[in-house]
């Protein structure tokens, strides 16, 4: 633990395993016992108060308790947490608990900072060659918008903002309590400062209305299910001059009947006869561009792949495609005319192969007899055929 702080445990006067709730009982009551306005003029009373307020706020976080109980004081400066600057932080912080204890709220009114608009989720569905050749759709999307009546000011238009006779302007109002005095958020004005006094008739004073805009989305090559393309400043408008958030589109890709994509590279099946396989043959095979043609050595296996360089999918960043891989599936006819037997008997015969009489011994993995070319293509074959 850093220097000479205080272990936030013994401040609070709970054990290492406290639950949440006890952690919260206890400092509701030193912050009742040590509140300023109940010590005037006692510095000892004010660190105590600050003290309890800085291991509470520690504490009753679970993941700045887990540094805590982890590192120590030294764990907590990747949170940004350094302490509190004065009161109204502490007041800011714990308003709720305050409101438990007095019946309204601590020093302060609400925030009115600006506030930075919320990002929103659009989820695009594309076709398979639409994402891995890139395109540009158009989208609708529904979020919050400044109302143009008003510009966002709530107030009906060709009238102002006045400030607020309650608080006079400030936000805030203070209250008498027995012995204390809490300043609290203006409850007519809710802290702004100021008050429509004639509300815009298109957002009800709201100064912000839901819409819906379209949105051209560009679609780079190469994208896959999943990828996020995020669009800077195009979601709920911030409230008090914040900026906007942003519109985060989730690509979902549909399959093709044909390729199978695998990274960058796609895989295309080739049905091939075994004559073809054995003989050799040509292809006019589909790319993602068109189609080309494949030649087929003779003695091409089943289950054996042709790498086509560079008719694969398109790396999103740079020139580079992947590749095109062809899978040889062999297909075998279940039924064969008494013609197309005959032929094969006779080229079997001709391998010096009885396909009648030869037989292998399963226990010594011997044959009997030796199995020509074709019948050992053809045994290879069957156990590709669909």
């Amino acid at each position: 633990m850093a220097g000479n702080r205080k272990d936030y445990y013994q401040i609070l006067g709970v054990s290492r395993n406290a639950s949440a709730e006890e952690i919260k009982k206890q400092y509701r009551q030193l912050a009742l016992k040590y509140h300023p306005d109940r010590n005037p003029g006692d510095k000892s009373a004010e660190e105590k108060f600050k003290e309890a307020a800085e291991a509470y706020e520690v504490l009753h976080d679970p993941e700045k308790r887990r540094l805590y109980d982890t590192y120590g004081h030294e764990g907590l400066s990747s949170t940004g947490f350094s302490g509190f600057r004065d009161f109204s932080d502490i007041f800011r912080s714990f308003g709720d608990i305050f409101e438990d204890l007095f019946g309204f709220g601590g020093m302060g009114g609400r925030a009115t900072a600006a506030q930075a608009g919320s990002d929103l989720r659009y989820d695009l569905t594309l076709d398979f060659l639409e994402a891995t050749l890139g395109t540009e759709v158009t989208i609708e999307v529904p979020r919050v918008i400044d109302c143009r009546t008003c510009g966002g000011s709530g107030a009906k238009p060709g009238t102002q903002k006045v400030p607020c006779t309650q608080c006079g302007g400030r936000g805030v109002v203070t209250r008498t309590h027995g012995i204390f005095q809490i300043t609290t958020t203006c409850p007519r004005c809710q802290g702004m400062r100021e008050f429509i006094a004639e509300p815009c008739p298109s957002c009800r004073g709201e100064g912000q209305i839901r819409d819906k805009k379209k949105l051209k989305v560009k679609i780079p090559p190469g994208v896959d299910q999943g990828t996020h393309l995020v669009m800077a400043g195009e979601g709920n408008a911030g409230r008090f001059g914040g900026p906007p958030g942003d519109l985060y589109v989730i690509l979902n890709v549909r399959g093709h009947e044909k390729f199978r994509r695998e990274g960058q590279d796609l895989r295309l099946e080739a049905p091939l006869s075994f004559t073809q396989a054995a003989l050799g043959t040509r292809l006019t095979i589909p790319t993602l561009t068109g189609s080309r043609e494949l030649v087929i050595p003779p003695g091409t296996q089943p289950g054996e792949v042709i790498r086509l360089r560079g008719e694969g999918v398109p790396y999103p960043r740079g020139s580079r495609r992947g590749d095109l891989l062809v899978e040889v599936r062999v297909t075998i006819p279940r039924n064969l005319s008494p013609r197309q037997e005959e032929l094969l008997r006779e080229l079997a015969r001709e391998e010096g192969n009885d396909t009648q009489t030869s037989r292998q011994d399963l226990n010594t993995g011997q044959a009997g007899q030796s199995e020509g070319f074709l019948k050992k293509i053809w045994n290879a074959i069957k156990s590709f055929a669909p």
